[in-house]
């Protein structure tokens, strides 16, 4: 116990701090928590949990990706199109998964091959691919995906109120920890974005991680946009504008480093849950929606100064001990 204490001790604080949130809320108005309420709070974090843990990826070796919004977008209308058309639900779903992975592997071709920094990379990807949403549909919304396409995301667990794409969710966060904590691939993100030379001189393939790391995010952002489309019914090409900015919040609130080489799965999932949390607590109270704006970008801020203070006072205790 005394070690997952001292292994996830900034997210067990991010756990804590939720909770003082939630009974905050709970306070101003006792509506908050009941089992409606809180249902609301796991569907508002699926999006952003989805994009969060996929960009989290990126963020580990020292990259960024700007583009998941725009992946989101394109996958949408192109598992939309699949569906109205009539094919298999099912291999509509792969077909999704595969455009968001083929859009993960242009990001890193371009980080690795060509050497671009990956914020002008995924910039740059960013209006590609937003371009080309709008290019495929005239900008007019691919509507009518039939319901059996929609169950499997949209579903819900008997009475319990719970989403199949909850439970989609916390099986993609699973797997982002299986493969962060138990496996080399995982050992090899923190070391490239801890120090890419040094990785390098160890015998890491860099180019194989970075191009692994932004395939998992194309990959995520895919399932994401998958669950929306399964939401709504439909897709449109400026579908996902602005989602970049709640998942790295929410990535930067869980404890992943924006230098990289720091963060895990269990750090973004409490910090999708607190932005959900403040977001639909917000509402409950009856918050102008306006200064959700405000108050997220006040939380990257803290966040990101938070992991200077850390270190900061890991080096003045380290060199008190010496």
């Amino acid at each position: 116990m005394k070690t997952f204490y001292t292994k996830y001790k900034r997210e067990l604080l991010v756990l804590v701090a939720t909770i003082i949130l939630a009974v905050i809320f709970t306070a101003l108005n006792p509506n908050f928590l009941t089992w409606r309420n809180i249902l609301t709070v796991f569907q508002q974090m699926v999006l952003n949990g989805l994009l969060a843990v996929g960009i989290m990826f990126a963020i580990l070796t020292g990259g960024i990706d700007l583009s998941i919004g725009c992946t989101f977008a394109i996958v949408g209308i192109a598992v939309a199109t699949c569906t109205v058309g009539g094919m298999n639900p099912v291999l509509a779903i792969l077909i999704g998964l595969a455009v968001g992975a083929v859009l993960g592997i242009f990001n890193g071709f371009l980080v690795t091959n060509l050497k671009l920094q990956p914020f002008i990379a995924t910039l740059g990807t960013m209006s590609l691919y937003r371009g080309i949403a709008y290019v495929v549909t005239g900008g007019q919304p691919v509507t009518n995906v039939p319901d059996s396409f929609r169950g499997i995301f949209n579903g819900q667990i008997g009475s319990t109120g719970i989403r199949y794409y909850v439970i989609v969710m916390i099986i993609v966060f699973v797997i982002a920890h299986m493969i962060l904590s138990k496996t080399r691939t995982g050992d090899y993100l923190y070391a490239v974005g801890g120090n890419e030379e040094a990785a390098k001189l160890s015998g890491v393939n860099t180019k194989k991680i970075k191009y692994i790391a932004y395939i998992v995010s194309g990959v995520c952002t895919a399932v994401a946009g998958l669950v929306m489309l399964a939401s709504l019914g439909s897709a449109e090409s400026t579908a996902g504008i602005g989602y970049e900015t709640n998942a790295i919040a929410a990535a930067a609130i869980g404890g992943t480093s924006m230098a990289g080489g720091r963060g895990t799965s269990l750090g973004t999932f409490f910090g999708a849950l607190m932005l959900a949390v403040l977001k639909v607590g917000m509402v409950v109270i009856n918050v102008d929606s306006f200064w959700q704006y405000v108050v997220t970008g006040l939380i990257i801020i803290v966040a990101s100064y938070f992991e200077f203070i850390k270190d900061d006072f890991a080096a003045f205790m380290s060199r008190h001990k010496s």
